[in-house]
């Protein structure tokens, strides 16, 4: 194993010291970035589906923003703890085969749905199995390439993000453009086009599933000089995380802890149901309320468990505000993400009044090269800025939550479907140069032997945050500005949309306070750590 070293006076790692990735890494990265590509296949065809779904379901904007968001989000968020813990304690490759074959399954059982509630309960499932992903290919990943070239790695995974969106719309409309006109009166088991898309996008993840088993199993904490030996007991401590999440387990938890662990958690049970109950008078949405009610008290529960039962981790994780300001900085750059990628279709469609089939291929190819160029760009960037400054990546989140701004602006108040296409393809490359960025920085705040549960934490940010209220709050302020047509509600998309861009200041004020402790909470890592577990 080759020595690590740092440039003096810098805490930044010297490249001549650092092992190298080998062209097997490369391989594996490939075959992840084919993993994320159906990951967001299967997560954002609702987008493309969603005025189809909307008109046979009887479903308002608000609901729409729930099934793109919350309903998947909640779900994605909290298993993806536990799961986080078992992608750092079990083998990797395995756990993400298995995660697979199940978001897969659910995303073509999500063709049957004949209610909100059945779609509704399918999604959390494709949400389940996606939650094995992102943990997973990270902490690969993380082995597989020395920190020199991590942010660059983790970029091109996340190309996959951009990709998988973008092929979504093409093919989802695709699909339900040719089943429509080949059983006009309902296909096979009086399935229409929507529900015809979400089985054949689903299936081809089945076989997928069966390459990812073939990859071999790197050594971790190898590219760091960290051994980090797996758990013998890997399935225990799934299981006790697992439990840490799920009411009334939660509470058995609590009261292991002692008695003031117990109030405390009763407490804060009874404050998310409150806060959930107002939010439910004010708007009438009961199940966006509940799953986020739950999904926070959830969090909180394992929070507590994980201080009592991994003191190291918890300190270096929800203990270390560089960490947590950048998860939240980049959250809700996330959150505007989000929201445009879902409602750019539905808006395009409604709004602009653009062909369903021209602006799912415009749109889709947006999505995808501006995605892919923006995450590449950006995590080069980030790397070389890292070079000259601990904390150099954080310059290039901000530019993510700065830089669309005006194409925002612009092409959501434009009636012109050419600028509006233009300014979609800008808004999305600047807002993707964020992820390599916050991926990293995320990554390199803790041990090799946490990063599954920090991929997890990470995650947390940008789904409960960023996912659960992107697409809803957006869906949500569109039916508060909007009107009623023949007894319909019709939303104002536009101004939904551009109420996005409020969130700017909150994410830069984050993003400098994580630029100024960053430095410090990577040189110390180590030392934290050793005193949180004495």
């Amino acid at each position: 194993m080759a020595e690590t070293g740092n440039d003096p006076g810098t805490g930044v790692e010297s490249a001549a010291t650092e092992p190298r990735a080998t062209g097997y890494s490369w391989y594996v990265l490939g075959v992840l970035v084919v993993v994320y590509i159906l990951n967001f296949i299967d997560r954002q065809i609702v987008s493309i589906l969603a005025v189809d779904i909307k008109a046979d379901l009887g479903l308002t904007d608000g609901d729409l923003g729930f099934l793109g968001g919350a309903a998947f989000a909640v779900f994605y968020a909290l298993f993806g703890i536990p799961l986080g813990r078992l992608a750092d304690n079990w083998n990797r490759k395995k756990l993400l085969a298995i995660g697979l074959t199940l978001w897969s399954a659910m995303t073509a059982l999500s063709g049957f749905a004949q209610t909100q509630l059945t779609l509704t309960l399918a999604r959390m499932g494709v949400g389940v199995g996606e939650a094995t992903a992102s943990p997973t290919a990270y902490s690969l990943i993380s082995d597989y390439f020395p920190k020199r070239q991590r942010a660059t790695a983790l970029a091109i995974y996340s190309s996959g993000l951009y990709i998988g969106g973008g092929v979504s719309l093409l093919i989802g409309a695709k699909i339900g453009q040719v089943w429509n006109h080949t059983w006009p009166n309902g296909g096979p088991l009086g399935l229409v086009g929507w529900q015809g898309a979400f089985l054949a996008v689903g299936i081809p993840g089945l076989l997928v599933a069966l390459w990812v088993a073939t990859l071999r199993e790197p050594a971790r904490g190898a590219m760091d000089d960290v051994p980090s030996p797996v758990s013998p007991t890997p399935f225990r401590s799934f299981v006790g995380d697992l439990s840490s999440i799920v009411p009334p387990f939660t509470l058995l938890g609590a009261w292991e802890r002692g008695p003031t662990a117990l109030v405390i958690n009763l407490a804060v049970a009874a404050l998310a149901a409150a806060a959930a109950w107002l939010m439910i008078g004010l708007t009438g949405n009961l199940p966006q309320w509940s799953a986020i009610a739950f999904g926070y008290y959830a969090v909180f529960s394992w929070a507590c468990t994980l201080k009592a039962r991994d003191p190291a981790t918890f300190r270096l994780i929800w203990g270390t505000p560089a960490f947590i300001c950048t998860t939240l900085g980049y959250s809700l750059v996330s959150l505007v993400a989000w929201a445009l990628g879902f409602w750019s279709a539905p808006y395009a469609e409604t709004v602009l009044h653009l062909p369903k089939q021209q602006l799912a291929f415009v749109l889709g190819a947006n999505g995808a090269v501006s995605g892919f160029l923006g995450v590449i760009i950006g995590g080069r960037i980030a790397d070389a800025l890292r070079a000259r400054h601990p904390a150099g990546r954080i310059w290039v989140i901000m530019f993510g939550v700065i830089a669309p701004i005006i194409p925002i602006w612009v092409g959501y108040t434009t009636e012109n479907g050419t600028l509006f296409y233009a300014m979609n393809f800008l808004a999305g490359m600047f807002g993707a140069t964020a992820l390599g960025a916050a991926a990293a920085t995320t990554q390199d705040l803790v041990l090799p032997r946490m990063r599954g549960t920090a991929t997890a934490a990470f995650f947390l940010g940008t789904t409960l945050v960023g996912l659960a209220f992107g697409p809803y709050m957006t869906g949500q302020i569109s039916d508060l500005a909007g009107t009623v047509i023949d007894g319909k509600p019709v939303g104002d998309l536009r101004t939904g949309i551009l109420s996005l861009i409020g969130v700017a200041p909150i994410a830069l004020a984050l993003l400098i306070y994580a630029y100024r402790t960053v430095p410090q909470a990577e040189a110390t890592i180590a030392e934290r750590a050793a005193s949180a577990a004495a």
